[in-house]
């Protein structure tokens, strides 16, 4: 199964969204990047580096600004039209899942599924740590939890 499908499979899952969500917006993390660490059951340190860099500077070009302006157009802008808002806001959000589709598809071909043999929690620090400044552990376990 692609990493993109998995990824949407797991998002059904209760508590998922909520975590990702966590780590994105408290924790600065990259969840594209996370999954993929998990998906790929810990990926090689080579591999990891790589697939670090290159969301690094994708979520800085791409994913972060269009993020941004969606938030942006959630609430009313008068004197625009609320529908019309809301269309665009719609068109950005699909923009915005493109460029992640786009991200773990470009992952997935640095390290193919179940490659490492890593547990989830393990796979998720690994990758927390490659990030930066790593995530509390108590918020990797959230939602490696959530994936049961």
């Amino acid at each position: 199964m692609s990493l993109w499908d998995w990824t949407l499979e797991l998002y059904s899952l209760p508590g998922v969204p909520e975590a990702t969500l966590e780590l994105q917006d408290r924790h600065g993390q990259n969840t594209s990047f996370l999954l993929w660490a998990i998906w790929a059951e810990g990926p090689p340190s080579g591999a990891l580096a790589d697939g670090a860099a290159a969301a690094k500077a994708w979520d800085t070009t791409v994913l972060k600004p269009i993020r941004q302006v969606r938030r942006a157009l959630k609430p009313a802008f008068p004197p625009v039209d609320d529908s019309a808002r809301e269309g665009l806001r719609e068109d950005v959000k699909a923009a915005e899942l493109r460029a992640e589709r786009v991200l773990m598809e470009t992952l997935e071909s640095l390290a193919p599924a179940s490659s490492g043999g890593h547990p989830a929690l393990e796979s998720l620090r690994a990758a927390s740590a490659a990030w930066g400044t790593p995530a509390p552990d108590e918020a990797l376990a959230r939602l490696a939890r959530a994936l049961v």
